[in-house]
Protein backbone atom coordinates (compact mmCIF):
# COMPACT_ATOMS: atom_id res chain seq x y z
CA UNK A 1 0.00 0.00 0.00
CA UNK A 2 1.34 3.25 -0.76
CA UNK A 3 1.75 5.50 2.12
CA UNK A 4 1.41 9.33 1.30
CA UNK A 5 2.17 12.77 2.94
CA UNK A 6 0.76 15.71 2.02
CA UNK A 7 2.80 18.75 2.71
CA UNK A 8 0.47 21.94 3.94
CA UNK A 9 -2.54 20.74 2.97
CA UNK A 10 -4.26 23.90 4.43
CA UNK A 11 -8.48 22.89 4.48
CA UNK A 12 -8.07 20.16 2.17
CA UNK A 13 -8.20 21.16 -1.27
CA UNK A 14 -6.31 18.49 -1.70
CA UNK A 15 -6.47 16.39 1.04
CA UNK A 16 -10.43 15.06 -0.09
CA UNK A 17 -9.11 13.50 -3.41
CA UNK A 18 -6.58 11.76 -1.62
CA UNK A 19 -8.22 10.77 1.43
CA UNK A 20 -10.02 7.16 0.72
CA UNK A 21 -8.38 6.17 -2.35
CA UNK A 22 -6.24 2.84 -0.61
CA UNK A 23 -3.20 4.75 0.50
CA UNK A 24 -2.45 5.50 3.67
CA UNK A 25 -2.53 9.71 4.09
CA UNK A 26 -0.66 11.63 6.64
CA UNK A 27 -1.15 15.51 6.46
CA UNK A 28 1.39 18.04 7.62
CA UNK A 29 -0.11 21.30 9.16
CA UNK A 30 1.26 24.10 10.67
CA UNK A 31 -1.64 26.19 10.84
CA UNK A 32 -3.95 25.63 14.15
CA UNK A 33 -7.09 26.64 12.68
CA UNK A 34 -5.87 24.50 9.63
CA UNK A 35 -5.88 21.43 11.77
CA UNK A 36 -9.02 22.01 13.76
CA UNK A 37 -10.91 22.57 10.02
CA UNK A 38 -9.13 19.39 8.95
CA UNK A 39 -10.11 17.38 12.02
CA UNK A 40 -13.70 18.39 11.50
CA UNK A 41 -13.54 17.24 8.03
CA UNK A 42 -12.28 13.97 7.66
CA UNK A 43 -11.96 12.27 11.20
CA UNK A 44 -10.25 9.63 11.19
CA UNK A 45 -9.77 9.19 7.42
CA UNK A 46 -6.20 10.70 7.83
CA UNK A 47 -3.66 11.02 10.33
CA UNK A 48 -2.54 14.72 11.02
CA UNK A 49 0.40 16.14 12.05
CA UNK A 50 0.67 19.51 13.83
CA UNK A 51 4.08 20.61 12.87
CA UNK A 52 6.24 22.97 10.84
CA UNK A 53 7.08 20.64 7.93
CA UNK A 54 10.75 20.94 8.28
CA UNK A 55 11.28 19.57 11.43
CA UNK A 56 8.96 16.53 10.83
CA UNK A 57 11.30 12.87 10.58
CA UNK A 58 10.16 10.89 7.56
CA UNK A 59 11.86 8.65 8.65
CA UNK A 60 9.92 8.27 11.65
CA UNK A 61 7.29 8.63 9.60
CA UNK A 62 7.89 5.32 7.39
CA UNK A 63 9.12 3.03 9.86
CA UNK A 64 6.89 -0.10 10.29
CA UNK A 65 5.23 0.54 6.93
CA UNK A 66 7.25 -1.27 4.70
CA UNK A 67 7.27 1.09 2.19
CA UNK A 68 8.77 4.30 1.03
CA UNK A 69 6.90 7.87 1.26
CA UNK A 70 4.97 9.43 -1.22
CA UNK A 71 5.31 13.07 -0.71
CA UNK A 72 2.79 16.00 -2.39
CA UNK A 73 1.88 19.20 -1.71
CA UNK A 74 1.69 22.62 -2.82
CA UNK A 75 4.30 23.94 -0.79
CA UNK A 76 5.15 27.15 0.84
CA UNK A 77 7.05 29.45 -2.17
CA UNK A 78 9.40 30.78 0.14
CA UNK A 79 10.95 27.77 1.85
CA UNK A 80 11.67 25.79 -1.42
CA UNK A 81 15.03 25.59 -0.88
CA UNK A 82 14.49 24.18 2.86
CA UNK A 83 12.00 21.67 2.14
CA UNK A 84 14.10 20.38 -0.87
CA UNK A 85 17.00 19.65 1.42
CA UNK A 86 14.71 18.48 4.05
CA UNK A 87 13.76 15.48 1.16
CA UNK A 88 17.20 14.75 0.28
CA UNK A 89 17.92 14.38 3.88
CA UNK A 90 15.39 12.04 4.22
CA UNK A 91 15.89 10.49 0.32
CA UNK A 92 16.23 6.95 2.10
CA UNK A 93 12.56 6.94 3.27
CA UNK A 94 11.19 8.59 -0.02
CA UNK A 95 9.95 7.06 -2.99
CA UNK A 96 9.13 10.41 -4.83
CA UNK A 97 7.44 13.44 -4.25
CA UNK A 98 4.70 15.76 -6.41
CA UNK A 99 5.11 19.27 -5.59
CA UNK A 100 4.09 22.72 -6.68
CA UNK A 101 6.42 25.44 -6.65
CA UNK A 102 7.26 28.95 -8.38
CA UNK A 103 7.63 27.82 -12.19
CA UNK A 104 11.10 29.57 -12.29
CA UNK A 105 11.99 27.25 -9.79
CA UNK A 106 10.78 24.61 -11.83
CA UNK A 107 12.89 25.61 -14.89
CA UNK A 108 16.12 25.19 -12.13
CA UNK A 109 15.21 22.00 -11.54
CA UNK A 110 15.11 20.90 -15.08
CA UNK A 111 17.80 23.07 -16.57
CA UNK A 112 20.12 21.97 -18.65
CA UNK A 113 23.90 23.59 -18.41
CA UNK A 114 25.38 26.12 -19.63
CA UNK A 115 21.87 28.37 -20.04
CA UNK A 116 21.17 30.70 -17.58
CA UNK A 117 18.40 28.86 -15.24
CA UNK A 118 21.65 26.15 -14.35
CA UNK A 119 22.73 26.30 -11.21
CA UNK A 120 22.95 24.68 -7.79
CA UNK A 121 19.35 23.24 -7.53
CA UNK A 122 19.82 21.60 -10.97
CA UNK A 123 22.78 20.02 -10.29
CA UNK A 124 21.50 18.77 -6.77
CA UNK A 125 18.59 17.45 -8.73
CA UNK A 126 21.05 15.68 -11.30
CA UNK A 127 22.20 13.80 -8.40
CA UNK A 128 19.09 12.91 -6.31
CA UNK A 129 16.48 12.41 -7.97
CA UNK A 130 15.34 12.16 -11.54
CA UNK A 131 13.14 14.73 -12.09
CA UNK A 132 9.97 15.90 -14.55
CA UNK A 133 7.92 19.04 -14.91
CA UNK A 134 4.84 17.55 -15.64
CA UNK A 135 2.94 21.07 -16.72
CA UNK A 136 2.35 24.54 -15.80
CA UNK A 137 -0.16 26.28 -13.65
CA UNK A 138 -1.37 29.83 -14.58
CA UNK A 139 -1.38 32.37 -11.51
CA UNK A 140 -4.91 32.62 -13.05
CA UNK A 141 -5.63 29.60 -11.83
CA UNK A 142 -5.46 30.56 -8.16
CA UNK A 143 -7.74 33.39 -6.02
CA UNK A 144 -6.36 35.65 -5.34
CA UNK A 145 -4.39 35.31 -7.47
CA UNK A 146 -0.13 35.61 -7.02
CA UNK A 147 2.18 37.57 -9.06
CA UNK A 148 3.71 34.27 -10.35
CA UNK A 149 3.07 31.54 -12.29
CA UNK A 150 3.21 27.77 -10.89
CA UNK A 151 4.20 24.60 -12.25
CA UNK A 152 3.84 20.63 -10.97
CA UNK A 153 7.23 18.61 -10.93
CA UNK A 154 8.11 15.12 -9.65
CA UNK A 155 11.21 14.11 -8.37
CA UNK A 156 11.97 10.21 -8.60
CA UNK A 157 14.64 9.78 -5.77
CA UNK A 158 17.88 8.05 -6.67
CA UNK A 159 18.74 5.11 -3.97
CA UNK A 160 21.73 3.87 -5.91
CA UNK A 161 24.34 6.80 -4.97
CA UNK A 162 27.56 6.28 -5.33
CA UNK A 163 29.73 6.57 -2.44
CA UNK A 164 31.08 10.12 -1.73
CA UNK A 165 31.53 12.63 0.85
CA UNK A 166 28.20 14.75 0.36
CA UNK A 167 29.31 17.63 2.75
CA UNK A 168 32.16 18.33 0.70
CA UNK A 169 30.00 17.83 -2.87
CA UNK A 170 27.59 20.21 -1.80
CA UNK A 171 29.76 22.65 -0.52
CA UNK A 172 32.17 22.52 -3.87
CA UNK A 173 28.80 22.96 -5.50
CA UNK A 174 27.34 25.98 -3.38
CA UNK A 175 30.75 27.56 -3.52
CA UNK A 176 32.03 27.35 -7.08
CA UNK A 177 28.34 28.60 -8.30
CA UNK A 178 28.51 31.60 -5.65
CA UNK A 179 31.00 32.60 -7.87
CA UNK A 180 29.54 31.56 -11.27
CA UNK A 181 31.53 34.60 -13.74
CA UNK A 182 35.04 33.04 -12.00
CA UNK A 183 36.54 30.06 -13.36
CA UNK A 184 36.35 26.48 -11.27
CA UNK A 185 39.93 26.91 -9.63
CA UNK A 186 39.25 30.86 -8.70
CA UNK A 187 36.16 29.69 -7.22
CA UNK A 188 37.83 26.98 -5.20
CA UNK A 189 40.89 29.27 -4.23
CA UNK A 190 37.85 31.57 -3.08
CA UNK A 191 37.11 28.43 -0.99
CA UNK A 192 40.23 27.97 0.75
CA UNK A 193 41.70 25.11 -1.83
CA UNK A 194 45.38 25.65 -2.13
CA UNK A 195 47.08 25.50 -6.05
CA UNK A 196 49.07 22.56 -4.79
CA UNK A 197 45.76 20.85 -4.13
CA UNK A 198 44.09 21.95 -7.15
CA UNK A 199 46.79 20.90 -9.84
CA UNK A 200 46.24 17.57 -8.34
CA UNK A 201 42.43 17.04 -10.06
CA UNK A 202 42.36 15.95 -13.59
CA UNK A 203 39.00 18.25 -14.22
CA UNK A 204 39.90 21.25 -16.43
CA UNK A 205 39.71 23.87 -13.54
CA UNK A 206 39.58 26.67 -16.31
CA UNK A 207 36.29 25.68 -17.25
CA UNK A 208 33.43 27.98 -15.64
CA UNK A 209 30.75 25.64 -13.18
CA UNK A 210 27.60 26.19 -15.47
CA UNK A 211 29.51 23.35 -18.36
CA UNK A 212 30.10 21.18 -15.74
CA UNK A 213 27.59 17.72 -15.22
CA UNK A 214 26.91 16.19 -11.78
CA UNK A 215 29.16 13.53 -12.50
CA UNK A 216 32.14 16.35 -12.66
CA UNK A 217 30.80 17.23 -9.85
CA UNK A 218 31.50 14.15 -8.15
CA UNK A 219 35.24 13.86 -9.58
CA UNK A 220 35.97 16.84 -8.63
CA UNK A 221 34.73 16.02 -5.02
CA UNK A 222 36.47 12.58 -4.70
CA UNK A 223 39.65 13.98 -6.65
CA UNK A 224 39.95 17.20 -3.67
CA UNK A 225 38.29 14.89 -1.08
CA UNK A 226 41.46 12.26 -1.28
CA UNK A 227 43.68 15.41 -0.48
CA UNK A 228 44.67 15.62 2.95
CA UNK A 229 44.54 19.94 3.02
CA UNK A 230 41.04 20.53 2.86
CA UNK A 231 39.50 23.59 3.51
CA UNK A 232 38.29 24.84 6.53
CA UNK A 233 34.39 24.35 8.16
CA UNK A 234 32.93 27.83 6.01
CA UNK A 235 33.71 25.97 3.23
CA UNK A 236 32.11 22.56 3.99
CA UNK A 237 28.32 24.37 4.77
CA UNK A 238 26.24 21.56 4.00
CA UNK A 239 23.43 23.28 1.94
Amino acid sequence: MDVVVEIGPGQGALTKHLAGRGAGLTVVEVDKRAVNLLRDSFGDAIKIVHADVRTVSLEEIARGTGARLRIVGNIPYNITSEILFWLFDSRASVEDATLMVQLEVAQRFVARKETKEYGILSIYLQLYAETELLFKVSRNSFFPRPAVDSAVVRLSFNHDLPDFNEDLFRAIVRGTFGKRRKTLRNGLRFMGFSDDVLDGCTLDLSRRPETLLVEDYLLLTNQLGASACLPGPKARNRR
